[in-house]
Formats: structure tokens, C-alpha cells, sequence
């Protein structure tokens, strides 16, 4: 994995592969902040599929995991993302822009879900 960021819009580094190791790598390095959120789900998750006998709340956790990343590795699908979600927080549920951003919400996160799936 390199660490060489690309500025033409290109992603910032490699897709990863969705183990835990490359993933919490790969988050180290497009969204440090949220790496300790990262280590408390997967506590979380882990004692789950303990405690259920499955391996699907692993794999739901990987998938989730790898989607962050997905958007995080480039810059402006994160900062469209970021945008959409802070004005879905602000804004009125009647106003037609919180519909807009909501919607935006869900096609970056649509789209990185099927790149991380295909990919």
C-alpha cells in the first residue's frame, strides 16, 4: 500500500484487502480519527460472533469497515459525503436540500458499497 497521495482526483491510496490488519492500515491513513472508533466495534463485534456462533457480524463489520475506507480514499467523495451528512444534521426534514442531501448520502454510500463488493 502506498502512501503517495494522487491530486487529480485519483485515490489517495489502494484499495485494501478486508482483513483487519489492511483495513486498520488503510484507515490509519485516510481517517486516523476514527480509528478508535474502529477498535471498540470490532470488541463489539467479535464477542457477537462469539456469542452467536457466526461469522456475520464479522463480515458485516468488514464490510462497513471497507466501504469507510472506500469513500475516504478520495478526497472529494469524502468531502461530499461530509457535506451531505452535516447538512442532513442541520437542516429542517421539510426542507427539500435535507431530501437532496440525504440522497446524496446514499448514492456515495451505494457506490462505494458495490466498488468494495466488485472490487
Amino acid at each position: 500500500m502506498t502512501t503517495q497521495p494522487v491530486h487529480d482526483g485519483g485515490a489517495l491510496i489502494p484499495r485494501p484487502d478486508k482483513t483487519f490488519p489492511a483495513l486498520r492500515a488503510a484507515l490509519a491513513q485516510v481517517a486516523p480519527s476514527r480509528l478508535a472508533e474502529m477498535t471498540s466495534e470490532r470488541d463489539t463485534v467479535f464477542t457477537m460472533a462469539t456469542q452467536s456462533n457466526s461469522f456475520g457480524p464479522i463480515a458485516m463489520f468488514q464490510l462497513k469497515w471497507a466501504t469507510v475506507i472506500e469513500i475516504e480514499r478520495f478526497p472529494d467523495v469524502a468531502r461530499r459525503l461530509h457535506a451531505a451528512e452535516q447538512a442532513a444534521q442541520v437542516l429542517d426534514k421539510e426542507d427539500p436540500k435535507w431530501q437532496a442531501a440525504m440522497d446524496e448520502i446514499r448514492e456515495i454510500m451505494q457506490a462505494a458499497r458495490a466498488q468494495v463488493a466488485n472490487g
